[in-house]
């Protein structure tokens, strides 16, 4: 039996499949820490202890491992600003539905209350990003509270907080601790009434174009063969990328901020549009009901008609929702819609996104060509963590999903800094897969500590900054509101030599030509590695469908420009942003 609570704790995360805590160590979680210590690691059984240098970055590590790997795992923080650090990768992992359990340890117990050096109060500060949240005060109550965490976490899924004053954690643990059960995740059958609706209402309609999200998760080759019986189009969100692009000749591309292709008018131009898996949350980008009948069919109850107004909601699972309509729908004969959509598509991809004529040899480096060389060099089973920000607009664009690679990033969350992190939790679940980091030297630069992290554990990702020296994202984002842009510039930083000093393999390229090379030789390095690519900072993306408030917005941020004498700043973010384009 196990000698006090954090033993006995450390003996049910063992019971649950937790192989390792990503965390900083501190008095109040020191109980936690040592019986970590003398549970004797992995290799022997136990739990290793990931020592990081951000609990930030602990929350985010615990969420792409969770993400990634479908398990249990687990961060921790100690009393006050310790766990409170964990708050913003905690948000990101339960919008995530990652499973992930955070240890919370608190101020003496005695002390609560007493406005304490420290003292927070973590079981109300946690509430709102997790599924389950309680405080530990006895040792008859902590096996039952840390099993309910850990159901919950696992269960929801999401994250579960358990909070735990250091000197509880020294308590005699009085009773023994239930096992830890799991089970396979069940088929949610849909109502027939309700597919029967819908397949009536498909029949109907002389043409349907299908908007796939992450809920096609296992359902790629089904949503295949139904949009080939419907002669339908398939459009996609950012989550559904990674598992719908791949082998999918019906493909047109990705609505919203960061689309390209022809899905903005495949989902616009149907008679029905299908949303399968989705709560895709930009209702600017998705059709007016009164124009377009809309149905959706999602696992969560709570999405439907929550985005768009839908005449035909049905709640079940994708794969088992298809397989019913299947067998009710008459196939459609006529593929006019698709090949008109599918032609649009390519004519985007040749005339706007794919092709550029001088982009291997201009500086500053176009970060386009740069993302294209980076999925060229990559792995079938490369695992990409993206930065939110215009590194997500890229690896949106231009990392090409297959069945074995991974995408990932705060999708939900939106938060800032993400890709490093993400990119060392994947590397710790996966040991011998190759993990990509597509960060930007914003977010490089919030979490840039955890590139030791990186050589403390030699953990052999690669990361790939697109160093502009400015928040493009935000730029845009100004720019089209009509706001000339401002704060949002940063002094030249060489983050090579940042990295190299830290112990990375590290290289700064500035010339187009030197590219291919270092990014072959940060993929060949058996070890942590880093390019700082300085790419151009005026070069922008823009959605596929641009209204015109945001046409006039950008027209006056220019004006702006101009008459506060920015006028070759103007200039110059036109030409970069022309010069590419075949003709001009």
């Amino acid at each position: 039996m196990a000698r006090t609570i954090a033993d006995q704790l450390v003996a049910q995360l063992i019971d649950a499949g937790v192989d390792h805590i990503y965390g900083i160590v501190g008095d109040s979680l020191n109980p936690i820490v040592d019986a970590v210590r003398r549970s004797g690691g992995r290799a022997k059984g136990g739990i290793d202890w990931i020592h990081v240098r951000h609990e930030e970055a602990a929350a985010f590590m615990a969420a792409a491992e969770a993400q990634l790997t479908g398990k249990l795992a687990v961060c921790a923080g100690s009393c006050g600003p310790g766990n409170l650090h964990l708050i913003n990768g905690l948000y990101d992992a339960h919008r995530s539905c990652a499973p992930v359990l955070a240890i919370a340890s608190h101020i003496p117990s005695a002390q609560i209350g007493s406005g304490y050096f420290q003292e927070t109060h973590p079981e109300r500060l946690f509430v709102e990003c997790s599924n389950y949240c309680e405080q530990i005060v006895t040792a008859a109550q902590s096996p039952r509270v840390v099993n309910s965490a850990l159901r919950h976490a696992v269960a929801a899924p999401g994250v579960s907080v358990i909070v735990l004053s250091g000197d509880v954690a020294e308590f005699e643990a009085s009773a023994s601790f239930p096992p830890f059960v799991t089970t396979q995740r069940p088929t949610l059958m849909p109502a027939d009434d309700d597919v029967r609706a819908l397949a009536a209402a498909i029949d109907a309609a002389k043409s349907v174009a299908i908007f796939a999200g992450a809920g096609v998760e296992g359902a790629h080759d089904e949503v295949i063969a139904f949009a080939d019986l419907l002669k339908a189009p398939i459009g996609h969100s950012l989550r559904g990328k990674q598992w719908i692009q791949y082998d999918n000749p019906f493909d047109i591309g990705m609505t919203g901020l960061l689309g390209y292709g022809a899905a903005h008018a495949g989902i616009h131009d149907a008679d029905l549009l299908l949303l399968l898996g989705t709560d895709f949350p930009y209702e600017q980008f998705l059709p007016d009901a009164g124009k377009v009948v809309i149905a959706q069919v999602d696992a969560d109850a709570t999405h439907l008609g929550r985005r768009a107004a839908v005449a035909h909601p049905v709640h079940g699972d994708v794969r088992a929702t298809l397989a019913r309509l299947t067998e009710l729908v008459a196939p459609k004969r006529g593929r006019t819609f698709l090949d008109r959509m599918l032609k649009k598509h390519a004519k985007l991809l040749d005339s706007v996104v794919g092709t550029y004529t001088d982009v291997g040899t201009v500086t500053p480096i176009h970060p386009e060509y740069a993302i294209t060389l980076i999925d060229e060099s990559a792995s079938d089973d490369a695992i990409f963590a993206a930065d939110t920000g215009m590194g997500n607009v890229w690896q949106a664009r231009y990392v090409t999903p297959t069945p074995g690679r991974r995408i990932i990033g705060s999708f939900l969350h939106g938060s800032m800094a993400n890709a490093l992190p993400h990119a060392l939790g994947a590397q710790v679940a996966y040991p011998g897969r190759q993990v990509v980091a597509i960060a930007g030297d914003g977010g490089l630069s919030m979490l840039l500590g955890e590139l030791i992290t990186a050589v403390a554990y030699d953990l052999p990702i690669k990361v790939f900054a697109f160093n502009n020296s400015t928040l493009g994202l935000v730029k845009l984002e100004m720019l089209v509101d009509g706001f000339q842009s401002f704060g949002v510039d940063v002094p030249e930083v060489d983050y090579g030599a940042i990295a190299s000093a830290i112990g990375l393999h590290a290289e700064r390229v500035e010339d187009p030509r030197m590219l291919r090379a270092a990014v072959e030789a940060a993929f060949a390095h058996d070890g942590p590695a880093l390019v700082d690519i300085v790419t151009d900072p005026r070069a922008l993306s823009l959605p596929p469908a641009i209204t015109g408030e945001q046409v006039k917005g950008f027209a006056l941020a220019m004006s702006k420009t101009v008459l506060h004498g920015g006028a070759a700043e103007a200039v110059a973010m036109a030409r970069s942003n022309l010069r590419h384009l075949p003709g001009l």
